[in-house]
Formats: structure tokens, C-alpha cells, sequence
């Protein structure tokens, strides 16, 4: 991407008129401030992250709130709009709302980021391949439909195979089915590698290449893989690809479903098997001068996360988005908002600037028959930070430990997607979350652990 010298916001928007017709005044700011972070004109590159479409197909308004949808389980969803129910995955016309807002957002994304889970949350029985395959389909028609001239890499979510959660190592219907369904997208290396294992590498832009992992084959209930050291040789494709890379001098985002590290909401649980985490680590560590970004989802919730190397310095950002599904069980306390977001990265080396995250107010959108999506926050505004680069997440998460910290919840706020700002996150529940956030491997994070307390001086050595 050219540099050009600073021009006035005049001069700018002169240059780029379709933000004078279609932006609204705070996006254009937003977008001219990280268009001239270094004093310079330089477009950011920017990408559409969704995740945990999670349709459900029986959703409808009925008379008895228990028959609302399947992915209910029978609870009662009283609280049922056009939009949807924190009971229930998401209807039809969720998903659809999500989609026209992104489509209408100037300036348009480079690419999209998909990090998987199409099919709802119900019983084995409900379902079947067939129904699933069906389920990957009709998103991906939806979203081909919506953005039909944009690049998009998919990754493979733990429902998005049945039974669930048990994919195998080796080709199957399902992996042959996307390889067939995604092949507008991807390209032929790609869809071989797809087919075979659930996961692919792909250039995104000169210079940029997406990896995406089939993260599921590491996951705890999968029993298809639980004794395999490296299920389908991802382990090793992963590392070759990672060299090649290398010594192409390439970049490259990692994208999954089910993220590495531990899980921020409980207590020493990795997201996928503890030794395969530790592996992972291991890799991401060794080529983290290639690795710029990573993307997952999964969780339904927002979070980050910096992985730091054997020294304790900052080399990874590492970034969760929360779901476009509402769904929580009927014993959770809190869920989320339907989300997506958009992220900018630096267009010479990559690294992640800034992210723009969107939501619908779920309870409001019912009550007003009407989907206002609207911007949640901006990261870097919203913890004052120069950009989303290593350092900084690792700036903002040492802030975090400090007792009069007042940025953490508004952390913790966001990561429920502003579902109940007066639910809020202290002592054991906030070390969760902080050592989730600095520590991905065994060591590291049982070592702030034993902390017990945020403002002892072992959370990070």
C-alpha cells in the first residue's frame, strides 16, 4: 500500500468519496486517525471477523414459550422476539440482520474471517451429516450471497460435525462436503488439505497468509483423536507451513475455532487438550516473527489474550470474538449480545492496529421489532491504547491487576457484549481472567495461580 503526505481531512475524504455518502461522522474520524497513525496516509487493511452463527431453524414466536426453539431444550424462552432469546440460538432473520449491517458499512472489508459452528445447539438426535452439511451450506450461501465479491476463509467449528465434537483425523463426508461447499473460496492446494484434515493455508493479500486449524481434532471431547499424538499430521503441516512462510518472508494469521490457552470464565481449563496446547504453544513461540494475529471463536465471548515467550516478552496478540448466537443455558449468569467485528492491521507488516466491534441489543431490538445494530467500542479508544500490537495487550492486561482499575470492567462488560453492566467480575473471578489473559502455557499460568492475589509480584516474572 502507497504512503502519501498527511493530507487535510478534506483532502481525504476527496480522495475516498464514498465515506462522504455512506459513513456515518464518528467512522470517518475513527477511519481517518488510523489511516494517519504515523503521520503519514496509509490505508489500514481491515477484515469482517464473525463466529457462532449457530442457526436454528425451529425458532419461531409461539403461544407456549417452551416450544420456541430446540436449542431451548424445553426451557421456557418467555422473553421471545423477531430477533431471538438468550434461551435459543439464533433465528433466521439475526443472522440476516447481522449480514445487511456489515454489507452497508463503509469502508468495505479486504476479506472475512469465519471461525465457524453453523448448526444449533440440541440434542445428537435432532440432528444427522446430512443435516449439518445442510446447516455449513445454507450459511455459507448466506454469507456468498451477502458479500459476493469478497474473499472468505472458514474454519470448521466443533458443531459443525456430527456427532458433534467428534471429528476425525482423517477425510470424511463433512470435510469433503466444505472442501466442495467453500471451493468459491479457496483454492486448490487449500481444498486438498481441507478435505483430507479440516484445515488449509491460503494467501490472503501479497505478503499475508491466512492458516487455518482444525482445532477440533485437540479438543477434550473428542474422542476420535483423544489418543493421537498429532491427529492428521496437523502438528507437522502446521510447522512446515509456518518455515515456508518464513523464508518467503510472508506473514501470517491464524485462524481456528476453538482458541489456544485457558479458558478465561473457570478455573486451570485449557480450551483444547492441555498437551496439545502445550505443543501448540511451543509452535506459536518458535515462529512468532511470522505469526502476526491470531483469530478464534468458540467461547461466545470477548476476550484477548498476548502470548509471551520463555523470557516473559510479548510476541503474539491473540484475539476471541464473541458469537453472532445469544444462546446461554438456563443456569449461566450472564450471556452475550449478538456480535461481530471488524479489524484493521497495519498494510506493511501486519500487525493488528485496532478493532471496531458491533452488537445488537438484543432485549431492545425485540422490543422495538427492529435490528439497530450499532458500535459497541472501539479497542483502542476504549482502553487508551496506541494500537492491539503485543506490547499493548500486554500494557492492558498489567493494568488490569491493580485494585483501582476501573478499565477492567469495562473489559469484563465487553466481554459479555454489554449484556449487564451491573454484573461485575472481582477477586477469584478477575484472576481468572487476568492469567487467562498473560499466560497460555502449564507453567506460566499455574505460576500466577499460586499468585492467589492479582497484586503479587509472580502474576508475571
Amino acid at each position: 500500500m502507497g504512503r502519501f503526505p498527511l493530507l487535510s481531512l478534506g483532502g481525504f475524504l476527496l480522495m475516498y468519496p464514498a465515506l462522504l455518502v455512506a459513513a456515518p461522522a464518528e467512522d470517518v474520524r475513527l477511519f481517518v486517525r488510523d489511516a494517519t497513525r504515523n503521520g503519514h496516509l496509509q490505508l489500514p487493511g481491515r477484515f469482517w471477523h464473525i463466529t457462532d452463527l449457530h442457526l436454528d431453524a425451529s425458532y419461531h414466536l409461539a403461544d407456549d414459550p417452551t416450544k420456541v426453539c430446540l436449542s431451548s431444550k424445553g426451557a421456557p424462552a418467555a422473553n421471545a422476539g423477531p430477533y431471538g432469546d438468550f434461551l435459543c440460538d439464533s433465528p433466521y432473520s439475526l443472522i440476516q440482520s447481522a449480514f445487511n449491517h456489515m454489507n452497508h458499512m463503509t469502508p468495505q472489508a479486504d476479506f472475512i474471517i469465519w471461525t465457524g459452528d453453523s448448526p444449533p445447539h440440541v440434542p445428537a438426535f435432532e440432528l444427522s451429516t446430512d443435516l449439518v452439511i445442510q446447516a455449513i451450506g445454507n450459511m455459507s450461501e448466506t454469507i456468498r450471497g451477502h458479500f459476493p465479491t469478497l474473499p472468505v476463509f472458514p474454519a470448521l467449528g466443533n458443531h459443525d460435525y456430527w456427532p458433534q465434537d467428534q471429528m476425525p483425523g482423517s477425510a470424511n463426508a463433512i470435510y469433503q462436503a466444505v472442501a466442495k461447499l467453500w471451493a468459491p473460496w479457496l483454492q486448490d492446494e487449500a481444498l486438498r488439505t481441507l478435505g483430507e484434515g479440516g484445515f488449509y493455508s491460503q494467501l490472503a493479500r501479497p505478503g499475508l497468509r491466512v492458516i487455518c486449524l482444525n482445532t477440533i481434532l485437540y479438543y477434550g471431547p473428542d474422542k476420535a483423536t483423544a489418543n493421537d499424538t498429532d491427529p492428521a499430521g496437523q502438528f507437522l503441516w502446521l510447522q512446515g507451513t509456518l518455515e515456508r512462510a518464513a523464508q518467503n518472508l510472508e506473514k501470517v494469521f491464524i485462524i481456528a475455532h476453538v482458541p489456544v490457552g485457558y479458558l478465561p470464565f473457570t478455573r486451570d481449563v485449557t480450551a483444547i487438550r492441555k498437551r496439545h496446547n502445550e505443543r501448540l504453544v511451543y509452535i506459536f513461540r518458535k515462529y512468532s516473527h511470522v505469526i502476526t494475529g491470531h483469530f478464534y471463536g468458540h467461547t461466545h465471548r470477548d476476550s484477548v489474550m498476548v502470548l509471551l515467550d520463555e523470557e516473559g516478552k510479548p510476541v503474539n496478540s491473540i484475539f476471541v470474538s464473541p458469537a453472532v448466537t445469544p444462546i446461554k443455558s438456563v443456569s449461566e449468569p450472564y450471556s452475550n449480545n449478538p456480535a461481530f467485528r471488524m479489524a484493521f492491521y497495519d498494510a506493511k507488516d501486519f500487525s493488528l492496529l485496532d478493532i471496531w466491534q458491533y452488537y445488537l441489543n438484543l432485549t431492545e431490538a425485540n422490543e422495538r421489532r427492529r435490528a439497530d445494530w450499532r458500535r459497541e467500542y472501539v479497542m483502542s479508544e476504549a482502553f487508551g491504547l496506541d494500537d492491539l500490537r503485543p506490547q499493548s495487550l500486554l500494557q492492558l492486561a498489567l493494568s488490569f491487576r491493580l485494585p483501582q482499575a476501573t478499565s477492567f470492567d469495562k473489559y469484563f462488560s465487553h466481554f459479555m457484549v454489554s449484556y449487564d453492566e451491573r454484573i461485575r467480575c472481582r477477586d477469584a473471578c478477575k484472576l481468572n481472567q487476568v492469567c487467562a489473559m498473560l499466560h497460555l502455557d502449564d507453567r506460566g499460568y499455574s505460576k500466577c495461580l499460586r499468585g492467589r492475589s492479582l497484586q503479587d509480584s509472580n502474576v508475571l516474572l
